[in-house]
């Protein structure tokens, strides 16, 4: 099976401009190609998790990734689908987010060697002469063509910015700057971002008589159709300061029974073989499945020692075996303790599986608490500090929500 053909197989193409040119380029490893990042945060996130993916699949197959860091265009903020304005940033919280970028990167794209490249487009956008670009750009834009596009038709409603007006511009000019200092001819991006590739493909076209390609990639969606990689706490982040290994693990290992093989498919490297067996996978076995997916992307994220760790500390909660020394831990003080007790409400508070005392009442009275599997159904039981032991306890609430709890 091909390179291309593979992209499709694993249903990661969305759209492309010129197929047969494309497939071409992919398979002989002739693509030179970029995904812009705009560092809008300090850690990438689930959201960026394909695109990564997606440079590591192409590298491997002889292609040359660029990764795009947006320090310029992050100073204007991508409209693509949103309802509202983003926040405007500092030039120092931008230079903050790129160089957390960069480290993340490293772990997915082999950048020795020149195999791929890592630009910044703020190194030519910042220096860009407004009345010179208006000159030189400008002409070849369509407002008429630029309302229509997607990303600007839901802002539209609420009110789109000339600011925000001016980024499909900006992009356009990344990819015509990158053509010239790099040989970039083509661009990859999520299948949002359709409108904002096509604007850069046509400036090529127009400006230097030459012809660059771009493809989207599918959206990570679930079967309901929402974008994955959401918590009710917020993003699954790739750093795991702010995403534990454990909890990313975890994530993985509870998506819906729908969506196990397409994850598989589109975001581990297992062979599609492999992958295909597991679609007659139910019950205990389709478990399994999810454990594999779970291990596979934690261990390209955080590596394969915290991904064994992650996977342990899981089975210990839910399997009854594994080890516990790797769920998540809280450790309480002497100061946390009344006469060596600790109530089961102000326990749950403490552990973070609760906002507030009327929370973990509510949790408690619904029969979702348990401390070592033994059901806690009294709002006022107290928890000794004896009997927590060396190796602790495991304070559950719900199906999903466990902390391991310790004395200090």
């Amino acid at each position: 099976m091909t390179t291309y053909d593979e992209l499709v197989a694993r249903g990661l193409i969305a759209q492309v401009t010129d197929e047969e040119e494309i497939r071409e380029l992919v398979n002989e490893g002739k693509a030179v190609f970029y995904i812009g990042f705009d560092p809008t945060a300090d850690s990438l996130h689930v959201g960026h998790f394909m695109a990564l993916c997606l440079m590591k699949r192409l590298q491997m197959a002889g292609n040359k990734p660029i990764a795009l860091i947006g320090g310029g265009t992050a100073m204007i903020g991508d409209p693509s689908g949103r309802t509202d304005m983003r926040q405007m940033m500092t030039k120092e919280t931008i230079a903050h987010n790129v160089d957390c970028f960069k480290k993340q990167m490293s772990r997915f794209i082999d950048f020795s060697e020149e195999k791929a490249l890592m630009v910044n487009n703020a190194d030519w956008l910042l220096d860009l002469n407004y009345v010179e670009l208006l000159r030189d750009v400008g002409p070849h834009f369509s407002v008429n063509r630029m309302l229509t596009a997607e990303c600007y038709k839901q802002r539209m409603e609420r009110g789109l910015s000339f600011l925000e007006f001016n980024y499909m511009i900006m992009q356009s000019y990344d990819f015509y700057a990158l053509f010239q200092k790099y040989g970039c001819n083509m661009q990859f991006g999520g299948d949002d971002q359709w409108s904002n590739m096509l604007g850069g493909t046509e400036l090529i076209r127009r400006k230097l008589g030459k012809d660059a390609y771009a493809m989207t990639i599918n959206l990570l969606l679930n079967s309901e159709g929402k974008k994955m990689g959401k918590t009710q706490s917020g993003a699954v982040w790739l750093d795991p300061n702010k995403t534990s290994p454990f909890d990313f693990y975890q994530y993985w290992r509870n998506v819906a029974d729908a969506d196990v093989l397409k994850c598989l498919r589109m975001l581990t490297f297992l062979p599609l073989e492999q992958i295909e067996e597991m679609d007659h996978w139910e019950g205990s076995r389709l478990n399994e499945a999810k454990e594999i997916l779970a291990f596979e992307l934690t261990k390209l994220v955080h590596g394969e020692e915290e991904a064994g760790k992650a996977q342990e500390g899981a089975r210990a909660l839910f399997a009854g075996g594994g080890n516990t020394a790797n769920m998540p831990e809280i450790a309480l003080a002497e100061e946390d303790f009344e006469e060596g007790q600790i109530g089961i409400l102000k326990l749950l508070v403490k552990a973070g599986l609760a906002s507030s005392n009327g929370e973990a009442r509510r949790n408690v009275e619904q029969g979702g608490v348990s401390v070592d599997g033994d059901k806690i159904t009294d709002v006022k039981a107290q928890i000794a500090k004896d009997s927590i032991g060396v190796d602790g306890i495991v304070l559950k609430r719900g199906k999903k929500k466990f902390m391991r709890v310790v004395v200090k």
